[in-house]
């Protein structure tokens, strides 16, 4: 089975980048040195010229690949989104239970992250801290009407989905069920960067963590509407 997994590849929306970063041990170098580089420094003071500067490599190689920082961003996210999208279908297949289900899926968008190493080229837990921090910058712009008719978001929007199809599963007749998913996933994220830099507005912390938070909130909600 682990062979199986191993050979999965994580899918990311072909129009987010010029040349696939996969195709390339460079491409994969880019990739591998703009997570660690962003989640050091930060989306705003994160350029090309820095990156090629890290990976021993011309600013001109990186653009091969991404036209943009702001479309590279899209990327990482997209990559994150189809990972956590990997694990709901994996952990949740078996689990015929609703509620199970409904508790399993909610732990995977909210919970504390760790390396997969299927992926060497990618540090999923600073990946993890990178969508904490930025990934509203990925959709919050003038042009994301465009990027989302292009498919530059459907990785994050199938793991609204599917977290929408367990909730209705687990309540059939609750009325909001993808508003209560897409609201669960970003005030986990939420939910996480204030634990770490605003600790006095959330009682999530080292004893308590947001994964404990949203089950309550969510099962609570669902079992009133019933």
């Amino acid at each position: 089975m682990d062979k199986l997994l191993s050979n999965i590849k994580i899918e990311v929306p072909p129009g987010i980048y010029l040349k696939d970063p996969e195709s390339s041990s460079l491409g994969k170098k880019i990739v591998e040195n703009s997570i660690i580089l962003l989640e050091n420094i930060g989306f705003e003071d994160f350029n090309f010229k820095k990156l090629g500067q890290l990976i021993g490599s011309n600013e001109s190689s990186i653009y091969r690949y991404f036209e943009s920082k702001h479309k590279l961003l899209i990327y990482l996210t997209s990559w994150y989104w189809s990972w956590i999208e990997y694990q709901l279908v994996l952990e949740t297949y078996s689990i015929n239970d609703t509620k199970d289900k409904l508790i399993k899926a909610i732990e995977i968008v909210s919970r504390t992250t760790k390396q997969d190493s299927k992926y060497s080229h990618i540090n999923e837990v600073l990946l993890n801290q990178i969508v904490i921090n930025e990934n509203s910058k990925s959709y919050l712009t003038k042009d994301v009407d465009i990027e989302n008719k292009d498919g530059s978001f459907m990785p994050y929007k199938r793991v609204v989905q599917r977290i929408s199809e367990i909730i209705s599963a687990y309540n059939t007749s609750y009325k909001y069920p993808l508003t209560l998913a897409s609201s669960v996933i970003e005030s986990a994220l939420h939910q996480q960067f204030v634990k770490i830099h605003f600790k006095s507005i959330t009682n999530c912390n080292d004893e308590i963590t947001p994964t404990e938070f949203f089950i309550d909130l969510t099962l609570k909600t669902l079992t009133d509407g019933k």
